[in-house]
């Protein structure tokens, strides 16, 4: 596929402080470019939650509150998080998540499009025993030397996503082929449901 066609896109990810509904502690955004991620331009934030991160979170990602005690505010980084963001399309595993908490958080942010490599791995690679990420990781092969800090960290799974994502559009002849399959219905970029046909 030709990716310089491609739109302005930035593989995201979330993490959270296990509230119902969650509050955020961390965010990352990717940007792809010309076919790769482009790691010197992508921002990552640390945010310290108004509530206290529950141990199960804490757990699966590291970030207890020690670690985010003397980190900024969700209110002192949003502006920085939505001028990255801008209106560029984006993706993340599992998106509906991402963007779900996203969204609540930047009620004023809509990106042109939402892209799931969920979606995507299961369209494109039908059959497999599992689409968790670690298994994507798994099957795809993907060598995630470089990637920064550790899984369940939003930068390593926003890293480990931009190459899933690369390694899933292979299949696909063009951009607009490609995200015929990945768009979960509803979301921002998906195809309007055709009108029904009516007497008048």
């Amino acid at each position: 596929m030709n990716t310089s066609t491609w739109p302005e896109l930035l593989v995201i990810d979330v993490e959270g402080n296990g509230a119902n509904p969650p509050d955020l502690v961390e965010v990352a955004a990717l940007p792809i470019r010309d076919g790769s991620p482009d790691t010197s331009t992508a921002g990552a934030w640390l945010i310290r939650p108004p509530v206290a991160v529950s141990p199960f979170a804490a757990r699966i990602h590291g970030l207890t509150n020690a670690v985010l005690a003397n980190e900024s505010s969700w209110d002192s980084v949003a502006s920085d998080v939505a001028k990255l963001l801008g209106e560029s399309w984006i993706c993340a595993h599992n998106a509906h998540v991402d963007y779900g908490v996203l969204s609540r958080h930047l009620p004023n942010w809509r990106p042109a499009g939402v892209i799931d490599t969920l979606r995507l791995a299961r369209a494109t690679w039908k059959g497999l025993p599992s689409y968790k990420l670690d298994a994507l990781i798994a099957h795809a092969e993907l060598d995630l030397t470089r990637a920064p800090a550790h899984r369940h960290r939003a930068t390593f799974d926003a890293y480990a996503t931009s190459y899933l994502f690369l390694a899933l559009a292979d299949n696909y002849p063009t951009w607009e082929a490609l995200i015929a399959v990945a768009i979960p219905p509803g979301l921002p970029g998906a195809p309007e449901p055709e009108p029904e046909e009516t007497l008048w």
